[in-house]
């Protein structure tokens, strides 16, 4: 593949398309992430009033199964493709959002345990497809800085201010509707930005090169 001399500017000018969707795709991933797994201490220990160590050792528990579907659900995206996982992922996590609230608002530990394990399994099923749907979207010559723009750019503006609104919304309502709004929001943004990527499974990147 040809060596391009400004790939970002390249992928911007070309892959405009890929980029607005993998940052979709990459949107409630990031957000529900840093709901789940930082905001959920706040809420758990400031709204329903347990300890810090309840919503830690939930987190740990959910963490640990999270660990193993991770890479069954990449294996189910190479099997069945990248679209209907990251799709299922995202629109599971749309209606799981408000479940996750109000099982955290039960304030019964083991409820705790199941909203951030199944929470969790909504965001695996979109973590584990992502790096090879992001990574085919683009050719060699600008795969590098398209997948960076993507990815990091989306983490700026998502997962980094997903606690801040959060708690601002926790604070301005003293409820966790607004916050799973919010989080539901941002899944469907992805789950539709996964349906609008092109299926990519099965092709090798000698094959995506010559497509471009």
């Amino acid at each position: 593949a040809a060596i391009e001399k400004a790939p970002t500017l390249e992928a911007i000018r070309r892959r405009p398309r890929e980029l607005v969707i993998g940052a979709g795709l990459k949107f409630a991933e990031n957000i529900s992430y840093y709901v789940i797994t930082v905001f959920s201490i706040t809420y758990v220990t400031q709204k329903v009033g347990l300890s810090r160590q309840v919503a830690l050792e939930a987190i740990l528990i959910a963490s640990a199964c999270h660990v193993f579907l991770i890479p069954l659900f990449g294996a189910l995206s190479d099997r069945i493709g990248r679209r209907p996982v990251y799709a299922a992922g995202a629109f599971a996590m749309v209606a799981w959002a408000f479940a996750f609230f109000a099982l955290l608002d039960t304030g019964r530990p083991e409820l705790i345990v199941l909203a951030c394990v199944g929470a969790l399994v909504c965001h695996g099923a979109m973590y584990g497809p992502q790096a090879a749907f992001l990574a085919e979207m683009f050719p060699t010559r600008m795969r590098y800085s398209g997948v960076s723009l993507a990815y990091q750019v989306t983490s700026i503006f998502a997962g980094s201010l997903a606690p801040l609104i959060a708690a601002a919304l926790l604070q301005a309502t003293g409820s966790g509707t607004p916050i799973a709004i919010y989080v539901a929001a941002a899944a469907l943004v992805t789950g539709v930005a996964a349906l609008a990527a092109r299926e990519t499974r099965g092709k090798t990147f000698a094959e995506i090169d010559a497509e471009a």
